[in-house]
Formats: structure tokens, C-alpha cells, sequence
């Protein structure tokens, strides 16, 4: 069955496949687009149920091997032969996932899932319901709100730690995909279950974490380096869980930096 992904591709040169976290859409990397695009063909995706993407007609994936399996296929149909990857919070678990399994050149995994405890599991899902919750108002009533930079500072502030560098048309879009995101609950009940990261990656890894992560508490890093001793572990100053936005130049450097590594 063909997977059905909906993308944003700028620039040229080897493939760099980037991927999202939970409720978001590929627009979370809006902010480091055109610099990797210096260097890459650069590939942004809505996973499945997430942004522009439908949900499969078979259903969603049931765990992260059949995400994986997915995410693969896709990478198959596209003619993408071991790109390099980069993902963040789910879709740096993601990019680990495919390391582990020798389907990517390299991958750079952005507070990553599955370095966590339980606590920290139920800790993160229940902040990103509630962020969920507060985007189900009515459409205008959304839009409203995030005209004013302060109220979208405040929507934003569990998410990054300069919210106020979104403008209100983005703001409305990540709010949207949030709201829309019918993978949302499928993803967060296989984190529930008790997903952890265990691969061992044979190609350049990079871990890279916001020191102001409030979603995946930045203390999930030192998981991070215990189980992957060989990967190259970054932090990231002043940055929370979407640092794509919070420092947008440092985390393209990053992400290049791991790229330039094969």
C-alpha cells in the first residue's frame, strides 16, 4: 500500500529528511528551511496523520516498529536511499530508529523520545494534552488569540523558550495542526505503553537537547549519553523543546555538522 506524505522540499545536493514531533506538521522546521537548503535537498514531512497527511487506510501504526516500517516505505517510493535524517521530540526517535536500523547516512535526534522514566513519560503527554485542549475553542476564538504577541507567548511557552519569535500566522498554523492531528492520540498511547530507544547505530549520530526543554526535561540527556556512548551529544543554550524556532542558526550548524560527519 502506498504511503501518502505530504512535504516541503527546498535546495539541493544530498537528501535530508526532516521529521516532527507529536501534533506538529513539517512547518515546525519552517525556521531552518532555507539554511540547510544551502547544503541539502531538504525534505520537511507531515507524518502520517499529522499536518496535510491522512491517516492510512489501514489505520495508524500500532507501535514505533510499524512507524519506522512506515516512514521506510515512504523513503522507498520516494527514491530516497539512505538520506540523512533529522527529527525532533517523536521524530528524533524516529531518526534514531531508522539509524539503528542502517536505512539513513546519519541522524541528528532533537530531545528525542524514549530516554525517559515512567513519571516523565506521563509528565510530557499530559502538557502536550493540555496544549491540545487549549487549541479545541472555536477556529476564530484560536485565531484571536493568538493575534496579541503576549497571549501567543503564553500558548507557546511550553514549547519554546522564545515564543515570542513566532508570528501570529504560524502560531495559527501549528495551533491548527495540533487541533487536527488525528495521529495524535494512536502516537501518544504507544508512548504510554512504555516506548524506549535500544538500537545500537552504526552510522554518525548526533543527540541534541534545549537546556530549557519543558516538555522532555533536559535530564533525560544523560539517558541520552549512557545508552549511546558513541554518539555525539550537544546541548542546546537557551533552548526548549521546539528549538527550531528558539535558535534557529545553532541547530542548523548542529544538523550539519552530523551530516558533514559521513
Amino acid at each position: 500500500m502506498t504511503i501518502e506524505v505530504a512535504y516541503e522540499r527546498r535546495g539541493a545536493g544530498e537528501p535530508l529528511v526532516l521529521i516532527h514531533g507529536i501534533g506538529h506538521h513539517w512547518r515546525a522546521w519552517e525556521p531552518v528551511l532555507d539554511l540547510l537548503a544551502e547544503a541539502h535537498d531538504v525534505i520537511a514531512i507531515d507524518l502520517p496523520g499529522f499536518g496535510r497527511s491522512p491517516v492510512p487506510a489501514d489505520g495508524m501504526p500500532g507501535d514505533m516498529a510499524q512507524t519506522v516500517a512506515a516512514v521506510a516505505q515512504w523513503f522507498d517510493e520516494q527514491g530516497l536511499h539512505r538520506p540523512h535524517v533529522a527529527g525532533n521530540s517523536l521524530g528524533g526517535a524516529i531518526a534514531l530508529e531508522l539509524a539503528a536500523a542502517g536505512l539513513v547516512a546519519s541522524a541528528t535526534a532533537i530531545a528525542p523520545a524514549g530516554f525517559w522514566k515512567r513519571w516523565q513519560v506521563r509528565y510530557a503527554l499530559t502538557v502536550l494534552t493540555a496544549l491540545r485542549w487549549g487549541t479545541l475553542l472555536p477556529q476564530p476564538v484560536v485565531r484571536a488569540n493568538m493575534r496579541p504577541s503576549r497571549t501567543r507567548a503564553l500558548a507557546f511557552a511550553m514549547l519554546m523558550s522564545r515564543p515570542g519569535r513566532i508570528d501570529a500566522e504560524r502560531a495559527v498554523a501549528d495551533a491548527l495542526a495540533l487541533r487536527t492531528g488525528a495521529g495524535f492520540g494512536p502516537v501518544a498511547r504507544i508512548a504510554a505503553r512504555g516506548y524506549e530507544f535500544r538500537g545500537e547505530p552504526s552510522v554518525p549520530v548526533t543527540v541534541a537537547w534545549g537546556d530549557r526543554d519543558r516538555v522532555l526535561l533536559p535530564r533525560q540527556a544523560g539517558i541520552a549519553r549512557e545508552r549511546l556512548p558513541q554518539a555525539r551529544h550537544v546541548t542546546l543554550p537557551g533552548c526548549g523543546h521546539v528549538p527550531m524556532s528558539d535558535d534557529p542558526a545553532l541547530l542548523a550548524e548542529v544538523i550539519l555538522a552530523t551530516t558533514r560527519r559521513t
